[in-house]
């Protein structure tokens, strides 16, 4: 039986015990849980996200129904643009919370983009939009 604190678990993710997936949410981009959705039983998922060489964002408005999420970019570069709030260049070091429901789009970004989302909860829809 896996021990609790305060209804989670104790975890470590290590880049050389997990690999990346392209089966999330944006083809364009390849995804490395951190295991954060199965120590907080949903509550909360993290992951690394690196971008695809090659492959390009189509662009789309969309949004998140969810309560909490957080981009910190690790490496390269990416704009996005957020409704209300124009377009906006983040690299290295660069961190942005886009709070729930801003309509928002993936302009482009560098080859060798990674960054770490967090997110609550760790399942959410997204819906696509119009553009503001």
């Amino acid at each position: 039986m896996t021990q609790l604190w305060k209804n989670q678990a104790f975890t470590i993710a290590h880049a050389d015990d997990s690999k990346f997936e392209g089966a999330g949410l944006r083809p364009f981009f390849e995804y490395r849980d951190l295991g954060i959705r199965d120590a907080t039983k949903g509550k909360y998922g993290a992951h690394v996200i690196r971008a695809v060489p090659g492959m390009e964002s189509p662009a789309k408005w969309h949004s998140h129904d969810l309560d909490f999420q957080m981009v910190y970019v690790t490496q390269g570069w990416v704009v996005f643009e957020y409704e209300g709030q124009g377009e906006h260049v983040l690299r290295t070091g660069s961190c942005v919370l886009q709070p729930p429901g801003i309509k928002h789009r993936e302009v482009r970004h560098s080859d060798d983009l990674e960054l770490i989302e967090i997110i609550s909860p760790a399942d959410f829809a997204t819906a696509e939009e119009e553009a503001p």
